[in-house]
């Protein structure tokens, strides 16, 4: 693996992973928006739809492991979602405690229309396919690496 020279400032913005970061993740997702806004969605709300599409029924707390997100945090989510018709909330049978989230027949249509989303950010990206995977596979390793720090624990004197 070739080894990159540290920058001479290492305070310097332009060299800060997290900035780089910050501003890809806006950029981006800012590309969603108009996609997604004639489907009734947000952009978190179509990550909730794209985990169920995949794997409904599940439970709120697995779907809260599957999108990273707090349970809090998920919730409000779920509920604008269920309002629009798109998903409902069970308890779960077996679990009374557990609430059970599937989509409604709405909900599975909206998934036709979304399947032009993938393509139609390719395109307003200019990035061929087996670049956007090599920097998914690149994401995916920051991402486990962060959280493996963040779990570490620190050296104690």
């Amino acid at each position: 693996m070739a080894t990159t020279k540290a920058p001479e400032n290492p305070l310097a913005l332009e060299h800060q992973v997290c900035f780089a970061l910050a501003v890809a993740s806006r950029g981006v997702i800012a590309l969603y928006r108009p996609l997604l806004e004639p489907m009734g969605l947000t952009h978190p709300q179509y990550l909730v739809m794209l985990a169920l599409w995949e794997f409904e029924p599940v439970s709120v707390k697995d779907l809260s492991g599957m999108l990273q997100l707090e349970p809090a945090t998920l919730s409000p989510l779920l509920k604008r979602l269920e309002s629009a018709g798109l998903l409902r909330r069970d308890r779960d049978t077996k679990d009374e405690r557990s609430l059970a989230v599937a989509l409604t027949d709405k909900g599975r249509a909206l998934r036709e229309e979304a399947l032009n989303v993938p393509p139609a950010i390719v395109s307003r990206l200019g990035l061929d396919i087996d670049e956007l995977m090599q920097l998914h596979e690149r994401l995916t390793r920051v991402i486990a690496a962060a959280k493996n720090a963040g779990t570490a624990t620190p050296n104690e004197d």
